[in-house]
């Protein structure tokens, strides 16, 4: 599947998911662009604005963008694995774990 795949055949279907996975989608070709592909000085400018970014979020936010990436990765399960476990990596590679308040599910 190519990264753009995920855009024509989205997971959410609400705007912010949409995003979500646009960023994603974005995050993964930059992790996984060989120096040839990408000025690796680039990539991590661009790494380094996502991190920017998602400090300046509330705490909801960083959950919400939690649950998303939880629901992403879940959908790339079978998909590709590789896929999914860069997903599940997000949260903490980036710090979004920090003070994010996190829905309760179960009591």
């Amino acid at each position: 599947m190519t990264c753009w795949e995920t855009v024509l055949m989205p997971v959410h279907p609400t705007l912010t998911g949409a995003v979500a996975e646009a960023l994603v989608d974005v995050l993964w070709f930059v992790e996984g662009s060989e120096d040839e592909q990408m000025d690796p000085d680039d990539a991590v400018k661009v790494l380094e604005g996502f991190a920017n970014l998602i400090s300046k979020l509330s705490s909801d936010q960083r959950g919400e963008l939690i649950d998303l990436l939880g629901t992403i990765a879940e959908a790339e399960a079978e998909a590709d694995p590789a896929r999914r476990e860069f997903l599940e990596g997000i949260p903490e590679s980036f710090g979004l774990l920090e003070d994010a308040v996190r829905p309760v599910l179960y009591e």
